[in-house]
């Protein structure tokens, strides 16, 4: 009996080595998120003076400590986009295998630890490192002190401690006029378990507003974006007459640039009378020129010819390309891939009318939610595996989208990073601005019905998911944009179209009048 009873494992002990691996799986996913934000960081920042070229050892420390933070914050940002697709993914896997031995270490403990970590991480960037991470980099140390290392860091603690008491006192006031009764002095000493909370109550609430204002606007500019990558079907063109037209026009206008630049003057007949149409002593090369082109001068025409051949040689360049690609990837890969973005966005539209539809009825629940989920008791989707496939598909394209959207808007065009050209400063600037998006992007997933999954951790625990307002503005906003968004992008030519025929119908304005290619006599040029 004794003997028995020295098998049999411990509780305690069991829950000790489920802890270790549980840290050891963290710790495993932490550095490979790591090393690929220390990558895609590289890809962007600039190597200027200040960090890479520094002949002072205390200026290439600082950035250094700051480059670590931004990677670190980075890596969160990651992680809290792909916190919903591997909680699905292992809800799936056990359903599918409940018995296995090879996936015992997948419990609903790893899960739930995995979404307190990114909470404790994404609120740990956002309101010490990255500030640190800026403020370290502009110090230079009190006035009167030695100049050095230690001199930036007290001045760096110093400042971040008054910035934190002024966020922490304008947080005492909004949240004084939000909620009186909650507000008081014995509530501002407790402040990790009221006060940062509700700050980034408020900072997810930015967030998912900015998901809502630019996933819409993501919707249409991704057609763009994915049309620059892809090449464009061309059922009704020749695209090696049009290379090798283009050819001959590029040479052509190469030597009269080169004749320009000898002579310092054009030999060619003079401009011609009216804008729009050459003369009839135009010979075939000149016939093709802008008419504005035509009439410049001097340097203004140097100017003028350059800048047509550069587009000349971009033009070439896309049709050599065009001429190149295999005839399956030509003309079957661009209308699958613009098919396919259009079948997402009308599934994405769809499931935020279904959930709007059911929160109007009662079907489905408000998505705040503090309860523990237990994985692997049944499919969070009726289709099943195919189902929570399609589910982590619009997931991960609701972040595509989002990010296009904002980095293509007028105001964040200006911030948005380039390979190689990125300042320190902006730097910091796009990983706080992808840390809010991404720490609210399960937010919106849940509340605009995408997914079933609830809101594990302190996730579930934000106070505004559980107004029914504020999540039916957020459904009816989204649905409405996302629709009128389409609807312009595919409708806009035809209405452009109609209103122009409606004026000529009215007689407010005349008809465009086309002119016929007349066909023109050869002339001879004389050097």
């Amino acid at each position: 009996m004794d003997d028995y009873d020295e098998d049999e494992p411990n509780i305690e002990e069991q829950e000790f080595h489920n802890n270790v691996r549980e840290q050891i799986i963290f710790l495993l996913l932490f550095l490979l998120l790591y090393l690929l934000s220390f990558a895609l960081l590289g890809r962007f920042k600039r190597k200027g003076r200040e960090d890479y070229y520094s002949t002072d050892e205390d200026e290439v420390t600082v950035y250094r400590i700051s480059t670590w933070l931004c990677t670190f914050s980075l890596a969160v940002s990651i992680g809290a986009v792909l916190l919903l697709p591997i909680s699905i993914i292992s809800n799936e896997v056990l359903i599918i295998y409940p018995n296995s031995y090879y996936i015992k270490w997948l419990n609903s403990s790893l899960i739930q630890g995995l979404w307190n970590y990114i909470f404790l991480f994404s609120n740990l960037s956002l309101f010490v490192l990255l500030p640190f991470a800026y403020l370290f980099t502009e110090s230079e140390g009190f006035f009167g002190h030695r100049k050095g290392l230690t001199a930036r860091v007290y001045e760096t603690f110093t400042v971040l401690a008054l910035l934190g008491m002024v966020v922490l006192g304008m947080t005492y006031v909004i949240s004084a006029l939000i909620d009186k009764d909650k507000s008081s002095f014995q509530t501002l000493l407790n402040l990790w378990s009221y006060y940062l909370p509700f700050l980034y109550s408020c900072i997810s609430f930015l967030g998912v507003l900015m998901l809502l204002v630019c996933t819409p606007l993501g919707f249409v500019r991704l057609f763009d974006v994915v049309s620059q990558f892809l090449i464009k079907p061309q059922f009704l063109r020749d695209i090696n007459e049009e290379f090798y037209a283009c050819a001959l026009e590029e040479e052509c206008l190469r030597r009269r640039l080169k004749h320009v630049q000898n002579t310092g003057k054009y030999y060619v007949s003079p401009a011609p009378m009216s804008m729009g149409l050459n003369g009839p002593f135009q010979d075939d090369d000149d016939y093709k020129l802008p008419d504005s082109l035509l009439r410049l001068r001097n340097g203004e025409l140097q100017s003028g010819l350059g800048q047509r051949l550069v587009e000349l040689e971009s033009k070439r360049k896309v049709l050599d390309k065009q001429r190149h690609t295999s005839f399956l990837r030509r003309n079957v890969l661009h209308p699958v891939a613009m098919i396919l973005l259009i079948g997402l966005t009308v599934i994405a539209v769809l499931l935020v009318v279904q959930n709007t539809l059911s929160l109007l009825i009662g079907i489905k629940a408000l998505p705040l939610s503090s309860k523990q989920f237990t994985l692997g008791v049944s499919s969070l989707s009726k289709l099943g595996p195919f189902g929570a496939a399609l589910e982590i598909v619009l997931i991960l394209y609701l972040i595509a989208t989002s990010s296009i959207g904002l980095y293509t808007a007028p105001v964040m065009s200006r911030i948005r990073p380039r390979p190689k050209r990125t300042p320190f400063c902006l730097i910091i600037g796009n990983c706080a601005v992808v840390l809010i998006l991404s720490s609210a992007l399960p937010l919106l997933s849940k509340i605009l019905g995408i997914t079933n999954f609830d809101l594990l951790g302190d996730f579930g625990s934000i106070e505004w998911l559980g107004n029914f307002q504020i999540v039916l503005l957020y459904n009816l906003s989204f649905a409405a944009a996302s629709t009128l968004c389409v609807v312009n992008k595919f409708t806009a030519k035809v209405r452009r179209e109609l209103y122009a025929r409606m004026l000529v119908f009215l007689g407010i304005c005349e008809p465009p009048v086309s002119v016929p290619n007349t066909p023109r006599p050869s002339v001879v040029k004389y050097a």
